[in-house]
């Protein structure tokens, strides 16, 4: 399903807190990830990952054009020209069309790619002052603060991090800032893709997690604003962190039964990639 991204006016995703207390979390899950995969072998790289039908060397592939094109979003977005290239973009045929043009390349090649493009787009990140977090800039839900960006990229790259590891039998490492800024952001992402579809629901996701023990409140209108605390609901979730991420990222079911005419509130990601909702 091709994105409908919203440009311009109030952006569809906001997050309360101080907006660069996630550059931390997302330069260090950044590195962790480029020195793990110079730590595969040749056979590992070619090992299938949980993306169907991608290898781990196409995991990395898609995260390295995808360490571009968020360097790149930064960029225009402090010029004061948030691009728009999303606006024609089908996460689903799109990435694989960008992986497969890379399949010429050696692994060591890609890496070495990777590596690089990780430390380009951590290097933007680091060099933001303060008030240029609340800068627009582009990401598949459209123009949304740099911050945003920065959670959408933290939360993909560490739901692609365990991709590639967990099929290895490697644990992956589970750092509860990450964990808690990835979550508060996937909480977010369906019901922002809900809105962007113009589908008209509006409602209220309340998640409590453990390990790391957080609680915030999904706001749904025109727009989804995540903030902190506890308050009545319209659906309820609570549970391990990770657990509750990986549903929210499509990559295991809910534990929790979620009534029909809630479902809109977690399975917009899932419509996205037409796959079965969690």
């Amino acid at each position: 399903m091709q994105l409908k991204p919203r440009y311009g006016g109030t952006p569809i995703i906001t997050l309360d807190g101080t907006p660069s207390d996630i550059l931390a979390p997302v330069v260090r899950q950044r590195h962790r990830f480029a020195a793990a995969a110079a730590a595969l072998t040749e056979e590992q790289w070619a090992a299938p990952s949980r993306c169907a039908g991608w290898s781990n060397r196409d995991v990395v592939i898609h995260l390295d054009s995808t360490n571009g094109f968020w360097a790149f979003s930064v960029a225009a977005g402090l010029r004061g020209e948030p691009t728009t290239f999303l606006a024609t973009f089908d996460p689903v045929s799109s990435p694989a069309q960008l992986v497969a043009s890379a399949q010429h390349m050696s692994s060591q090649d890609v890496l070495a790619k990777f590596t690089a493009s990780t430390a380009a787009f951590t290097a933007s990140l680091e060099s933001l002052s303060e008030s240029e977090w609340s800068t627009l800039a582009e990401a598949p839900p459209g123009h949304i603060s740099i911050s945003a960006l920065a959670h959408h990229a933290l939360w993909d790259s560490w739901v692609h991090e365990r991709d590639v590891l967990l099929p290895l039998g490697i644990a992956p490492a589970e750092e509860t800032d990450e964990i808690a800024a990835a979550l508060r952001y996937g909480a977010a992402l369906g019901p922002g893709f809900a809105v962007s579809r113009s589908l008209g629901q509006t409602g209220c996701l309340a998640v409590e997690s453990t390990a790391p023990d957080t609680a915030f409140v999904v706001d749904v209108s025109d727009h989804v604003h995540v903030r902190a605390g506890t308050g009545t609901a319209d659906l309820h979730l609570a549970g391990d962190g990770v657990e509750l991420l990986e549903a929210f990222s499509i990559r295991r079911p809910l534990t929790q039964q979620v009534p029909a005419n809630h479902q809109w509130l977690i399975n917009g990601l899932a419509q996205i990639f037409d796959v079965s909702a969690v």
